[in-house]
């Protein structure tokens, strides 16, 4: 198993001025760090993963749909867009090393219809992804496409449909991600949740049920572990929290209070918990 953290739990984005950072998630016993990729213009991702080559973590990386476009859209045009930002996230991905590139990849965060997903919606995002299919190979990248709870997406909410979606799609490559914040407010069981994913898992964010110190809260973690034992996954355990007064960041992930002593808590003390419960 290797143990991640992301770098949002210190800012929106990540370059030069937050390297300073990364010694210390080293010593605290991380492998590897996971880099946000929000605007592919201006993500420094050369300099990342020199910085990561000499500090020696491995990272992965993850990014969201801007507002406006989407890969299940109506439109053409929204859809062929939405295609172009995966791509270049997936080209700076590959520049700072990741081997992976997660995150909500179809539908921007915060977008609702005021309907449920259609058919075609469904249809054209399959389409997308399996346009993109080949830029992932090229990239040498995996993908580990995120449900969101019902508050953030109407698109994908539940392993189960993500999992369906996968199928659909049809490319090894193209898989999930599993967050345990999401996982405990949509899915009955998240062991369960995590046999139906496990064909096609490739990362899991552990974080607790309100994204403070994971093991703090009422994530269902002795079911996660024996799950995550059970169908043999041995990935990554990537922290996934935001810091508490990063502006617009903050008010994105609904963080109106501090959720731990300190941001860092978050991550030096979630980290032993989780190499704890995670050893059999």
């Amino acid at each position: 198993m290797k143990f991640g953290i992301n770098t949002l739990l210190w800012g929106a984005t990540f370059g030069a001025t937050d390297f300073h950072h990364l010694p210390r998630i080293k010593e605290a016993g991380f492998d590897g760090v996971e880099i946000p990729i929000f605007d592919p213009a201006t993500c420094p991702s050369v300099d990342i993963g020199r910085e990561l080559r000499r500090v020696a973590l491995e990272c992965t990386a993850v990014s969201i749909m801007p507002p406006g476009v989407s890969l299940g859209s109506s439109d053409a045009e929204l859809r062929s867009k939405g295609q172009r930002h995966v791509m270049a996230c997936m080209r700076c991905a590959a520049d700072m090393g990741a081997s992976l590139l997660s995150g909500p990849l179809y539908s921007p965060v915060g977008y609702f219809t005021g309907r449920r997903r259609t058919p075609d919606e469904w249809k054209w995002a399959v389409e997308s992804w399996q346009k993109l299919a080949e830029t992932v190979v090229d990239a040498r990248l995996e993908i580990g496409l995120e449900p969101l709870n019902r508050f953030e997406t109407y698109f994908l909410n539940t392993v189960g449909d993500a999992a369906a979606f996968c199928d659909e799609v049809g490319h090894p490559a193209i898989g999930l991600l599993v967050d345990t914040f999401h996982a405990n407010i949509e899915e009955k069981a998240i062991g369960e949740a995590l046999r139906i994913a496990a064909p096609h898992l490739k990362h899991l964010h552990t974080c607790e049920n309100d994204r403070g110190i994971p093991g703090s809260g009422h994530v269902a973690w002795a079911e996660f572990f024996a799950a995550i034992h059970e169908v043999g996954y041995d990935r990554w355990l990537t922290i996934e929290s935001f810091g508490f007064s990063l502006g617009q960041l903050s008010a994105a992930a609904s963080i109106w209070r501090d959720m731990a002593p300190t941001p860092d808590a978050i991550a030096f003390e979630g980290v032993k918990f989780l190499r704890r419960a995670s050893d059999r």
